[in-house]
């Protein structure tokens, strides 16, 4: 069988059949051979439903490099001169960028730091051997840390005493907040000048629409490649891959030869969250309309730079958390990790 999707029912890992089986159209490509509708002499391996192209692996790949490039030059994310660091945490999404930045960058200027959530039975140091190895072979500074060596504590762990003291905070609420500190303390403490992150088109676009139904107009425009930082303490981050969507970065990293983890995080559904209702809404959307998600991701683009980059609107240099230093919100006097370190009983404070 030749076609993509000869890998996907037999070879494909469990954790990818809930997304990649919804996009057998995509890639299948029957029993027949198909020649590349791009160069017209290697057999196509992959359907992309969104420009109804046929690739072949090559143009695949070149394709994927295209429009990376051509995001990272649209916007400006960054330069040849500069330093940046790639948040990596060992997943499909982590490979693509790394794989691609090499291509792309000087990799003397490229730095890694790769963070140990803890999560039993999902997050283990053996997932990133891939990092380590890359790292190694090229060069490339890396920083390998955890949850537990900031706080004393793994995000297992976090949960369940939040659970014992009555607290209802979402897993995602730990990991996110302790996440960005972590990476934004690096990239400020080594000298880089931006850090890049794996976010991938179905990412973006969630976090869009999460935005818009909270009427969160702040956030909204803070998601956009041309926000300003709001703190002279936060190190830029951009997203080169935010118009790549995640099924075409797990095709991408499994023609690559990248070896997938055999589980999704276990905390994705532990307490339904807004981003899971909209995911599975927005695979129904795509499945049915091909390309629905980037006309939604360049249309709210071209509405925040339109109507709101457009104008001044007056942010202000956040104020900083009386408790750590590090930045925080308009309007309060400590930043949200400390108060939720605080509420778990946690003297830990984590630097910026």
């Amino acid at each position: 069988m030749s076609g993509l999707l000869g890998y996907t029912c037999c070879f494909m890992p469990p954790e990818l059949h809930m997304w990649v089986l919804m996009f057998q159209a995509a890639t299948y490509l029957g029993t027949y051979i198909r020649k590349c509708d791009v160069c017209g002499v290697r057999d196509a391996r992959v359907m992309q439903r969104h420009t109804g192209r046929a690739l072949c692996e090559k143009c695949f790949k070149e394709n994927i490099v295209s429009r990376f490039s051509a995001e990272v030059s649209k916007y400006r994310m960054f330069g040849s001169g500069d330093r940046i660091l790639l948040a990596l945490s060992g997943g499909k999404d982590s490979y693509v960028l790394l794989d691609v930045v090499k291509e792309v960058h000087d990799v003397s200027k490229i730095g890694i730091v790769t963070i140990i959530e803890g999560i039993e039975g999902y997050n283990r140091f053996e997932d990133i051997d891939w990092i380590v190895a890359t790292a190694r072979e090229y060069g490339i500074d890396l920083y390998v840390t955890s949850f537990k060596e900031y706080t004393g504590y793994s995000l297992d762990e976090l949960v369940k005493l939040g659970k014992l003291k009555g607290f209802d905070i979402s897993p995602c609420t730990y990991c996110g907040v302790l996440r960005r500190r972590i990476i934004n303390y690096y990239a400020r403490s080594q000298g880089y000048d931006k850090v890049l992150t794996a976010h991938n088109l179905d990412d973006e676009v969630q976090t869009y629409i999460m935005n818009i139904l909270r009427g969160d107009s702040g956030r909204l425009i803070q998601n956009h490649p041309l926000s300003r930082t709001l703190s002279r303490y936060f190190v830029k981050r951009v997203k080169p891959l935010r118009k790549i969507y995640e099924w075409e970065t797990s095709v991408y990293a499994y023609m690559r030869g990248f070896r997938f983890q055999e589980l999704e995080c276990p905390y994705i559904r532990y307490q339904p969250t807004l981003r899971a209702e909209i995911r599975d809404y927005l695979y129904e959307v795509e499945q049915e309309r091909p390309g629905s998600l980037l006309r939604v991701i360049e249309a709210i683009d071209i509405y925040i730079e339109r109507e709101l980059l457009s104008r001044p609107l007056g942010f202000e240099e956040l104020p900083t958390c009386s408790a750590c230093g590090a930045p925080t919100a308009q309007g309060r006097k400590i930043c949200v990790l400390c108060e939720v370190l605080d509420k778990l009983g946690i003297s830990s404070r984590v630097p910026f």
